[in-house]
């Protein structure tokens, strides 16, 4: 980018404060943010990212989310947040999620006329479609979809993480729309283990455990393909369904939730990682798969596949396929081909890495020249 340097020197002395209703990488949104401020960290005079705190027990304040009773909406600690933000004193305020921390985060950029910008990560409306009858879910998205346009149209600009959320965030009023990938977390990156020559013969799923990922999917390839292992990590309201395919299935296995390090280990001991999603819209998962240098199978409903640059480590099936389909007619590659899609996917979710981290400095450096807030 011809501009990229005179951009990277406005943002280098930014103050950035990101608004996230996420526990730090509990879920897509909170790993993203998590991950971002590593590689932002040095690049900007300060940045921190103002959310919920992991704790144990119950919280106080907080409320399940609809579908999902294993995440919550937390309210906000307005004097630990105020104290934050008299100590940061951000330029700019990016929220995330458009939830209490997210409303908060638009309240005290305009009260401060610090700058203003927003993200976009998760399709609520299409999410209201898979969980609720007619009624809740006309009431659900016209509550959400009335949030992400109060935050929208007082934005500067919204983020989005593939092309084809342009037309959402046009449709919700933004006044400009930037695409920006997604990040990694550092230690995806070191060198991974390389992918052998071999059968196809081990594959993961990682994510929440959700209608909307379509678990069914890999339980019925799991079905059809009785010589292959499949391990599944990630928590959600469809957990005992898992588990009970795991105990019935021999070729099944349930790692529970988590963290980056066991994922990591996760991705490392398969071929392939697969993302059947009725509803996605970008997949880190799947990215994370190519930096360990295994290919992704995904659905075609999966935003990761409007990025030209990461196709030569997907593969994709559409709606004239089933999951299990796919698998077969991947397992006529040769292990040969199986291990080069593994290098190319390597080599692309790398470069795709360093031009997001770019691509985020640009944009804050545009955007971030309003007053310091805080004061």
């Amino acid at each position: 980018m011809s501009d990229l340097p005179t951009e990277q020197q406005a943002a280098s002395g930014l103050r950035v404060a990101f608004f996230s209703d996420s526990l730090p990488e509990r879920n897509g949104t909170g790993a993203y943010y998590h991950d971002l401020v590593e590689y932002l960290r040095p690049r900007l005079e300060a940045v921190q990212v103002i959310q919920p705190r992991p704790r144990t027990g119950r919280w106080r304040l907080a409320m399940p989310l609809p579908g999902d009773s294993t995440q919550t909406l937390v309210v906000p600690n307005l004097w630990r947040v105020r104290r934050a933000m008299r100590q940061l004193r951000p330029h700019l305020v990016v929220t995330v999620t458009p939830g209490p921390f997210g409303l908060l985060g638009l309240w005290l950029a305009r009260r401060h006329g610090c700058g203003f910008i927003s993200a976009y990560h998760t399709n609520f409306e299409g999410l209201a479609d898979l969980y609720w009858g007619p009624l809740r879910r006309r009431l659900i998205t016209g509550a959400m979809r009335g949030v992400n346009r109060f935050i929208g149209r007082r934005s500067a600009t919204v983020l989005g993480n593939s092309d084809g959320l342009t037309g959402t965030l046009e449709g919700l009023g933004a006044p400009r729309v930037d695409i920006v990938g997604t990040p990694l977390d550092p230690r995806f990156l070191e060198a991974p283990q390389g992918l052998e020559p071999g059968p196809l013969d081990t594959i993961c799923f990682a994510g929440r455990l959700a209608a909307e990922k379509n678990l069914e999917a890999v339980l019925d390839a799991a079905r059809e393909h009785p010589d292959i292992h499949f391990v599944i990590g990630g928590d959600g309201p469809l957990r005992d369904r898992v588990e009970a395919a795991a105990r019935e299935l021999g070729n099944v296995e349930y790692r529970g939730w988590l963290d980056r390090a066991r994922l990591r280990a996760m991705i490392d001991g398969a071929r392939l990682l697969v993302l059947p999603s009725h509803l996605e819209t970008f997949g880190s998962v799947a990215l994370e798969a190519m930096a360990r240098g295994r290919p992704a199978l995904v659905s075609e409903n999966a935003g990761i596949r409007d990025w030209p640059e990461l196709r030569p480590g997907l593969f994709a099936y559409g709606r004239d396929e089933s999951l299990a389909g796919a698998i077969h007619r991947l397992r006529g590659l040769t292990p040969g081909e199986l291990a080069a899609a593994g290098d190319a996917a390597r080599a692309a979710a790398v470069a795709f890495n360093e031009r997001t981290i770019d691509d985020w400095l640009r944009v804050l450096g545009r955007h971030g020249r309003g007053n310091p807030c805080g004061r």
